[in-house]
């Protein structure tokens, strides 16, 4: 209504660059923008991106692959695994950077 006050911000005046949602997916999406540009897959995901629900919590899209790039992923996802890198891992940004700094 006309006559009710209003905050100084309102729904309409929304966005996505005020949410902590959207700066957790846009910087997972770079990480694994990085990660397919090293393993020389990045033309592969061509949908990749970062994007907010209606909710307001940050997603990455993916997009489809063909079958030759899941194959692919799968295998760079084994080799991970062999490797120790596994589910339990505990995943820092910092670490993974450390190891880069070795190899």
């Amino acid at each position: 209504m006309p006559t009710e006050p209003t905050d100084e911000r309102d729904a309409a005046a929304w966005s996505p660059l005020d949410s902590d949602g959207w700066y957790a997916a846009r910087n997972a999406t770079t990480a694994l923008r990085d990660a397919l540009v090293r393993a020389d897959l990045e033309k592969d995901f061509p949908y990749l991106r970062a994007e907010l629900n209606a909710f307001g919590h940050g997603l990455v899209e993916l997009g489809r692959v063909s079958p030759d790039t899941a194959e692919r992923l799968a295998e760079l996802l084994r080799l991970a695994l062999d490797h120790g890198f596994g589910r339990d891992h505990n995943y820092d940004a910092h670490s993974v950077e450390q190891q880069k700094g070795r190899a």
